[in-house]
């Protein structure tokens, strides 16, 4: 098969050997990319509402149409969507629809369900827990207000408001309190910005037990973003940065279910469909009917997909963390991050089936967020190296591999995406 080209790349760590990456995309034809947005496609930024995409990346991901999905936390629709974005850089909806430029894939960590022409579908949700989420960003809005009232009664207010504005993301599937702005503005006071992330902690639990109040216990969890990995009772750590970083920014409520790692078995669910017409786990399965485990999920895949069917997948993210501490005298390696479960997925299902799955990382530093341990490069005899990656040095024994990554972020990514279509019959 085509992927033989450069057989070895799935084997390597920390690989900065993009041509042989291009070739693989190019030339393989049972192939399927399962990418993640911000900061692999577009710049982190402060502001959800400032993000831009590139046209010409757009239009390459349609070279790749029927091999191509994005996997986001994010969602497509909304003022804050990737849709609003796409459709402002080609000056309308109309343009949009009719070329097929939105990005086909799931948002909401796999709930929401979109076509390269546009159409939206929740699979596996109910009408009462939208109406519940529909709620939520004002509820945000105000306990921010309430905050702030409190711990900043000296604050220019019309400058507060508009950083509220900003910071509550009215998604429609998984409504968001996205901390950058807030960051940027107390940076300088640490405990104030650490008391902020503590009361958008006690709103998240608040919201879970309204929702059991209201019959819909267990239809909700909260996903910190980036976190440290998830404790004894399988909740997410909330990562308290510390100098400059910001730590966790993002807490998402969000359907239970809708973790990324169960939507790589969604999508291969529809990529099977597209080819053989038959659903290996049955054409209404959605993210909320999959187990939660790295080991269920995994004997899922081996229960029911045909081995001699199974695409060489690429994983694409950004978001990877590993923190170690000292507990109980000895050193515990704390992992997190969005990313880290679908890619660690797509490793896993890549070592059972040998297809050659590649996971793949940009370096998303770079950006206005101050949450990202940048990739650290050195020149040996004229080559250049990565001496570490984004992980903590000292967690020797991580199970997740980088095979290839991009340090230049974004840009470069896209640059080498864009090779890699150009390429492609």
């Amino acid at each position: 098969m085509s992927y033989l080209t450069s057989p070895s790349l799935h084997q390597q760590v920390f690989s900065l050997d993009h041509g042989a990456w291009i070739e693989r995309l190019a030339t393989t034809d049972n192939l399927l990319i399962i990418q993640d947005l911000d900061g692999v496609c577009m710049g982190l930024v402060k502001d959800p509402l400032a993000r831009v995409i590139d046209l010409d990346y757009v239009e390459a991901t349609q070279r790749f149409d029927g091999h191509f999905y994005v996997l986001t936390n994010g969602e497509h629709t909304g003022k804050r969507g990737v849709n609003g974005i796409i459709e402002r850089a080609l000056g309308g909806e109309q343009q949009a629809q009719s070329g097929g430029y939105y990005l086909p894939g799931l948002a909401a960590g796999g709930v929401q369900w979109q076509t390269r022409d546009g159409q939206i579908f929740h699979p596996g949700v109910s009408e009462a827990e939208l109406a519940f989420l529909a709620a939520v960003p004002q509820k945000m809005g105000e306990h921010l207000r309430q905050f702030l009232r409190r711990r900043l009664r000296d604050g220019d207010e019309s400058e507060l408001e508009q950083a509220i504005q900003a910071t509550v993301l009215d998604n429609i599937a998984s409504p968001t309190a996205n901390l950058n702005t807030f960051h940027n503005l107390l940076g300088h006071q640490r405990e104030v910005y650490a008391d902020l992330q503590y009361a958008m902690q006690t709103l998240m639990e608040d919201l879970l037990r309204d929702a059991a109040h209201q019959g819909l216990k267990g239809s909700f969890f909260v996903h910190y973003a980036p976190n440290h990995g998830r404790g004894p009772d399988g909740k997410e750590i909330l990562w308290f940065g510390e100098g400059d970083e910001s730590g966790t920014t993002d807490f998402q409520f969000m359907l239970r279910g809708a973790i990324k790692e169960a939507g790589v078995l969604a999508l291969l669910n529809r990529y099977y469909a597209d080819r053989t017409g038959d659903y290996p786990l049955g054409s209404d399965f959605s993210v909320r009917q999959a187990p939660h485990s790295h080991g269920e999920l995994l004997e899922l895949v081996i229960q029911n997909f045909d081995p001699a069917l199974m695409p060489t997948l690429v994983g694409v993210g950004d978001t990877v963390t590993s923190v170690v501490l000292m507990e109980d005298g000895q050193p515990v390696a704390k992992r997190g991050g969005s990313d880290r479960n679908f890619l660690h997925l797509i490793q896993a299902i890549g070592q059972q089936f040998d297809t050659g799955n590649l996971v793949t990382y940009v370096d998303s530093s770079g950006g206005e967020l101050k949450n990202r341990r940048a990739i650290k490069l050195e020149d040996r005899d004229g080559t250049t190296v990565v001496t570490a990656g984004p992980g903590d040095p000292r967690d020797g024994d991580d199970p997740l591999v980088l095979n290839v990554v991009f340090p230049g972020g974004y840009q470069q990514y896209c640059q080498a995406f864009q090779a890699a279509a150009a390429r492609r019959n």
